[in-house]
């Protein structure tokens, strides 16, 4: 223990004796005790970026809060901040006044990018912030070996980031090629071996049985795609923290809720997983949660320990997640309890300004995209049989349905049926400039003309393009690949809309208000040619081979029940 620590620590312990000033006084609170479960009165003492204890402190500056409402500072505990297409400081400076404390991030979506180097990427453009940053080291670079990822992290470079940051990286991300670790590929239990001794994130949708008692007897010990109550309480049964997941196009939390109980609650955490930058602008970040919780029943303190101290106890983040003697001095004031309504922020003791979001310009990754020769007839399904597998679309929910029917058909070549809301879809290597495309059909994307074009298209992030015709798919590809990566929308061969995201092809380097409009021009114009709500990331997905039932790559069709690639034809 050095001298300089055990100095420190003794002002602090002489300021909680109520031997000096403290900074800060917060004056007549009713605290939200996570940790004594009850709702009391108290004055709340701060100095140097601590909490000192409870009681009327002498303090350099004294806080009148009349009564009102003090919770600890918020924790997300999954979240892919690249799907909130901006970067780390933004997304700082927007959940900050939202009162999230400290975030728990992977970034697997740049790592399908970058690689290594995504990863270290994503650690220094979140060092220093109020907010503080924690990762999981990506264990899907790539998610599985049916699509083409642009760059792979293995083992030995899982083992090396492990090592190289400790204190930041937590462990290792969500494990989500479960049947690799059912099956015990060499590879997959590699990755769990070289984390052993750090947490360890699960993914695991619609696993049951003896197969999930072998996923978690390999290691993982959380999930976050439980979308039914029956899921959810097999997956709690059986040890894992059960996250309950409200982003922007994943809707869980009201079908989970039920299973949450005053015996359970503990091992159950808030989480966001994607959530986008108009989502984070005009609805929020956990307080979104937190207020869609209580509205659903769960009692005020329940949800705010599953935003709080829970996720602080399941990644170990000591004197994280409460208001207590030596815990951070994170909190968030309150108007009103129910509706979460935030009056004021405080991370580290100080309150929450702009300005302390500004961060020195960093050397941004650039992005190319790389695609071999194009024409209107690489989009061309021929007509080699009487029924198709299509992807349906499930709303709200990331799991897609297989479909099988007769596909429309016109000189020899399957089509888009806009009358049955049938788009054709393609995903096209972007990352090696093979030239190899997937080809498929989809229902629910709501299309009646154009197309739409992406770089976002989980995880490996290729090019995903959907559309009605085949001219306006080809444009739509082609705007998105001179942008150096981004979103397009395009009807009868004119572009109706772009949001170039040059960093990775996964994020703006713009401030988030204008990425949010732009973002939300995009949408209206996709709105104009039919198409659902949240379509860019409804569309991103459809390229998720871990998630059932069925998905495109560009290797083909992925049937996820049975972990292979399957033809477009029924047998």
């Amino acid at each position: 223990m050095s001298e300089l620590y055990v100095e420190a620590a003794g002002h602090c312990l002489d300021l909680a004796r109520g031997r000096g000033l403290a900074d800060l006084l917060l004056r007549n609170v009713r605290l939200v005790n996570v940790l004594s479960g009850e709702i009391h009165p108290v004055d709340v003492a701060i100095a140097d970026g601590v909490f000192l204890g409870f009681g009327d402190y002498p303090a350099r500056e004294v806080i009148e809060c009349a009564g009102r409402y003090l919770v600890p500072g918020l924790i997300e505990g999954h979240i892919h901040l690249e799907s909130s297409q901006i970067l780390p400081a933004e997304f700082a400076r927007l959940v900050a006044a939202r009162g999230t404390a400290a975030v728990v991030a992977d970034p697997h979506e740049i790592a399908n990018v970058m690689g290594v180097a995504g990863v270290e990427f994503m650690l220094e453009a979140s060092a220093g912030l109020p907010v503080s940053f924690y990762f999981m080291v990506p264990s899907c670079v790539p998610a599985t070996s049916m699509e083409t990822a642009g760059a792979v992290i293995d083992a030995k470079a899982v083992a090396a980031l492990l090592a190289k940051h400790p204190d930041r990286l937590l462990g290792l991300a969500e494990v989500m090629n479960f049947p690799g670790v059912i099956n015990r590929d060499p590879e997959t239990m590699a990755k769990i071996a070289a984390a052993q001794g750090k947490k360890i994130d699960g993914h695991a949708p619609e696993l049951s049985g003896f197969a999930l008692n072998s996923y978690i007897m390999a290691g993982p010990a959380s999930d976050h795609e439980a979308t039914t109550p029956a899921e959810a309480r097999e997956k709690l049964r059986l040890g894992m923290h059960l996250m309950l997941r409200e982003g922007s196009r994943e809707h869980n939390l009201d079908d989970l809720l039920p299973v949450v109980n005053v015996h359970n609650s503990a091992n159950c955490s808030l989480v966001s997983d994607d959530r986008h930058v108009i989502d984070l602008l005009h609805k929020g970040h956990l307080d979104y949660s937190i207020r869609k919780a209580i509205a659903g029943g769960l009692a005020p303190l329940t949800a705010i320990q599953m935003a709080t101290i829970n996720p602080a106890r399941y990644f170990g983040l000591k004197r994280r997640g409460a208001v207590a003697p030596g815990y951070r001095a994170d909190c968030v004031l309150l108007d009103d309890l129910e509706n979460f309504t935030i009056k004021q922020v405080f991370l580290a003791g100080r309150r929450v300004v702009d300005e302390a979001f500004t961060v020195t310009a960093k050397t941004l990754p650039g992005n190319t995209v790389s695609l071999g020769p194009l024409s209107e007839k690489s989009f061309a399904l021929p007509a080699s049989g009487s029924r198709v597998k299509v992807i349906g679309i499930v709303a709200g929910q990331l799991v897609t349905r297989k479909i099988v029917l007769r596909p429309k058909c016109s000189d020899g070549l399957v089509v888009s049926d806009p009358e049955r809301d049938l788009a054709k879809l393609a995903v096209l290597e972007r990352h090696h400039g093979s030239g190899r495309i997937g080809l498929g059909l989809v229902q629910g994307l709501g299309l009646k003309r154009g197309a739409l074009a992406g770089s976002v298209a989980h995880d490996s992030h290729n090019l995903i393009v959907a559309g009605v015709n085949d001219a306006d798919m080809l444009l739509a590809v082609r705007v998105v690949k001179e942008m150096g990566g981004g979103l397009a929308v395009v009807a009868d061969g004119r572009i109706r809309g772009r949001l170039p995201l040059p960093v990775a092809g996964l994020m703006s380097a713009e401030k988030a208000e204008t990425t949010a409009a732009a973002l939300a021009l995009l949408q209206e114009q996709a709105a104009l040619l039919g198409a659902v709500n949240e379509p860019f990331m409804t569309l991103s997905f459809l390229a998720l081979p871990v998630i059932p039932a069925l998905k495109l790559s560009d290797q083909g069709l992925v049937d996820v029940d049975k972990f292979c690639l399957t033809d477009f034809w029924e047998e």
